[in-house]
This record gives structure tokens, sequence and C-alpha cells, in this order.
């Protein structure tokens, strides 16, 4: 045993189980609102704290030392102060940050939630339905992407899209296949008021908070439908997907059916989780996060379908190519950006 190697391992092992402790106090912290509290206190004791949010000094004097431990929080020994820096606001305060990362412990802790089922399929081989997995999933899932999707969505993805924009601010038609609670289709329908948006997702309980969502913004140029992508049914200008491709049962039957949905000219925006063609090029921190939500919910949801093609979420270009193009039979395909977490691809017929 090399003893330099043994005491590098436990090392990590102690920052992950670090991070893993830290799952419910940071859950805690946005769901009390405290980043934005002690952001908006300035350095604060744990008592001053205390008297601006009214809650128990003696919690929150304990939460806030875990949060200087992990580096989440800032501490001034000299003052017993307590406060967060631009990097760390930006990370848990900022909701409209690109790496505003809060949510994904919510994730964290769902897939926590899953545990014991999952074990049991891994004795059994069988797949576990979305629905049938712990219900705050989808509530954890659709926070933990909004971010992405906020700061990218309209300003990059779609102008990525050739000539999409245009056709969009005209005046389109546009599926939103897998829509979950409707984040992605709302953000489109707001900035492309002269278009039309239906996004359909087979899980009726994300449907019926997409269109809870959709009321709240008063938007009257989207619907949403409990729907499979194959049930799809109308002609579209453009039909999204949103890091759900590797999550269906059978992708490339999915894929042919919308591309006889697709107008002339139309197009497939498809986004994927960042990923390389092979394991050791997804040997990295971002692949390892996906490799264990494939783990504990991407490969159980498709399994439970029909093939089970079990793409994963790590499945990389070339796969996503393969059932595209060959499997599919879509003659154009290419990566048109990417950011550190997705990739995003346009499939035409």
């Amino acid at each position: 045993m090399n003893e330099d190697k043994l005491h590098q391992l436990v090392g990590q092992f102690l920052q992950d189980l670090g991070g893993a402790f830290s799952v419910p106090l940071v859950q805690i912290g946005e769901k009390l609102g405290l980043y934005n509290s002690i952001e908006k206190a300035g350095p604060c004791t744990s008592a001053e704290l205390a008297t601006a949010t009214g809650l128990d000094e003696r919690y929150l004097r304990e939460w806030l030392s875990a949060q200087a431990a992990s580096g989440y929080v800032s501490y001034d020994a000299a003052s017993h102060k307590f406060s967060l820096s631009d990097e760390q606001a930006f990370l848990l305060s900022n909701t409209d940050s690109p790496f505003y990362l809060a949510p994904a412990f919510g994730a964290a802790a769902a897939f926590q939630h899953n545990e014991p089922i999952i074990r049991d399929a891994f004795k059994t081989g069988e797949g576990i339905p979305w629905g049938d997995q712990t219900q705050c999933l989808s509530c954890a899932v659709a926070q933990f992407f909004r971010p992405g999707y906020q700061n990218h969505l309209v300003q990059e993805w779609l102008p990525a899209v050739e000539g999409m924009a245009e056709k969009l601010e005209k005046g389109a038609r546009v599926a939103d296949i897998g829509c979950g609670h409707g984040i992605t289709t709302i953000l489109m329908a707001k900035a492309f008021p002269n278009s039309e948006f239906v996004g359909l997702d087979y899980h009726e309980p994300s449907i019926l908070c997409a269109r809870e969502h959709a009321a709240e913004h008063k938007l009257h140029n989207l619907h949403f439908e409990i729907a499979c992508a194959k049930d799809s049914h109308g002609k579209f200008d453009l039909i999204t997907i949103f890091d759900c491709l590797h999550d269906m049962g059978d992708p490339a039957g999915a894929m042919k059916h919308l591309k006889k949905s697709l107008n002339e000219e139309g197009a497939c925006m498809i986004v994927e989780p960042m990923a390389g063609d092979s394991l050791e090029e997804n040997i990295n921190p971002v692949s390892r996060l996906y490799f264990c939500a494939s783990t504990m919910v991407c490969v159980p949801t498709s399994l439970s379908q029909e093939v089970g093609a079990a793409l994963g979420a790590q499945a990389g270009e070339k796969k996503l190519r393969e059932v595209v193009m060959d499997k599919a039979g879509y003659k154009h395909f290419r990566r048109i950006t990417e950011t550190p977490f997705n990739m995003v691809l346009e499939a035409r017929p």
C-alpha cells in the first residue's frame, strides 16, 4: 500500500463526506433565504442575523459555523462576523446566476430518497417509471436545470439554430418535448409572443405544475399536454428536447416520429448533458455528477419504458448521432453551441 496515495484518498473522501453532510444544511439555507439575508445584511454575527431574520440564534450559530467550515460562507475571526464574498453569492444567493448551484443540493437529496428502490433494481434489472420515483424529484430537477436555461436558452441556444430566431420573432409553432414543469416552454413563450408553444410531458403532476406556472405569468401563447414524444401531433417549425432524450425508452423511435412532425425547413434542437464519447473523456467533476444522477434517475427511467435503450446521461455526441441519423433517419446533425454543463445539437430531416 502506498501511504501517500492512501492519505490523498482519505482527504478526497473527507471532502466528499463534507459535501454529502452539507446537503440538508444548504437546503435549509436556500429555503429559509439565509444566503440572501447574509448578503443583504453584510458582515454580521449570528445574533445580528437572528435579529434580521427572526430565526433562532443558536441554530443559526451552528449552521453558520458549518457553512464557514465548508467555505460556503466567509468568517472573520477578529469581529466574529459572517459574510458572503461575491463568488459565494454568485453560487448560493444570486438566483439569476448561470452558476446558481444551491438547487443542486435539492437534487442530491431527491436522489438519496430514491436509494431503496434503485438498490432493489440492481437485483432485478427492472426499470422504475419517473412517476414511481420520489415525489420531490421533478421539482428538484426543474430547479437544478433552471439557471442554465434562464441564462442560455433565449440568449444563445435558439439563435444558434440557423434562421430560427427570426422565424420565432415573426411567428412559429414550437413543441417542447419532455417539458417537465414548463420552465423552458415559458422562457420561450415570453421571449417570442408571436409564436405558439406547446409543452408535452407524460408525467401528469409535472404538467399540472407547468399549467400553474403559465397562469402565473399570464401567457396565452402556450399550452401544456400530457403526452409522450410519440403521441405529439400537428406540424412544427421547431421541436425542442431539453435534457431528456437520454431518459426516453425509445429515443430513436421518438426522433423518427418527431421528424414527421417537422415543417419544411423545420429543425429539432436537442440539449443534452455535456459528455465526451468515452469513459476516459468523462472522468471529470461535471461528468461525475451526471453519472451519479444517471444511475439514480436516468437509466431506471429509460429501462421502465418500451425498448429501454438506457442511453444514460453521458451518452456523448457520437452515440446521439447514431440515434438521430443512423436509426431515426435525419440527414443533418451538428453541435451548434455548448456550455460547461450542456451540449446543444441541431437535427434536420
